[in-house]
């Protein structure tokens, strides 16, 4: 069973990966990223209980925080939908994530425990059966994973509260854009993310900030918007 393991680097005490909630939410997560709940649909709290095999307060809970994050949309009297994909969101998104996960990676090559090190590292160790097999749901669960890691070794959690419902949102993107990669192309991507986990290993700041920021696409420039003109 694929495992996002997000609920445990959020910050949120009463979400623990333990609880039927956490869970309900992760497996929904999971759902909305690779589209199998696709832009526009409608929820149906009494379905999703059914799917998922969980209860309706949990589903409603799930639901909820969905909301927060803006994966999903309530509404009054017509009921819950899946958020669309926004450009404008996705950019601003991007932004916000450009400034902020280096910084996360930095502070995550100057405090992570060996055992932050370690989960950050093991990853991806199935990552090479995953890309050849094209298993996207496996390399979007290890994606997550992996972000979320990196934000709980920065050891600031209003960062990382921040920047996982960021990383959430992106990866709708992540999986349109990788529909058609090639293995080759999933490796790549696969060994970016290694050598930040490297880099943060050897507890180098400026070098792990500059490898997040190769994984995100990202130049040093890029993350400073132009001047508005008067």
């Amino acid at each position: 069973m694929l495992v996002l393991d997000v609920c445990s680097s959020s910050g949120l005490e009463d979400w623990s990966p333990d609880l039927q909630k956490a869970k309900v939410y992760e497996k929904i997560l999971l759902d909305l990223i690779l589209g199998e709940l696709p832009p526009g649909a409608r929820l149906d709290e009494q379905s999703l209980a059914a799917r998922y095999g969980a209860g309706l307060a949990g589903v409603r809970d799930a639901l909820g925080r969905l909301a927060l994050e803006g994966l999903v949309i309530r509404r009054a009297r017509s009921g819950t939908t899946v958020a669309p994909l926004d450009l404008v969101d996705l950019r601003q998104g991007y932004e916000a994530r450009a400034l902020i996960e280096p910084h996360c990676a930095g502070l995550a090559a100057r405090h992570a425990s060996k055992a932050d090190i370690a989960a950050i590292k093991a990853v991806f160790d199935d990552a090479e059966a995953a890309a050849k097999a094209r298993d996207l749901p496996a390399l979007v669960a290890m994606d997550q994973r992996f972000h979320a890691a990196v934000a709980r070794a920065s050891g600031n959690l209003a960062l990382a509260r921040i920047l996982i419902p960021l990383q959430h949102k992106a990866a709708r993107f992540w999986v349109f854009s990788f529909g058609g990669a090639t293995e080759a192309e999933l490796m790549a991507d696969i060994e970016q993310h290694r050598e930040v986990a490297d880099v943060i290993a050897s507890g180098d700041v400026e070098a792990s900030k500059a490898a997040m920021m190769r994984v995100l696409s990202v130049t040093p420039e890029a993350v400073q918007r132009p001047p508005v003109e008067a």
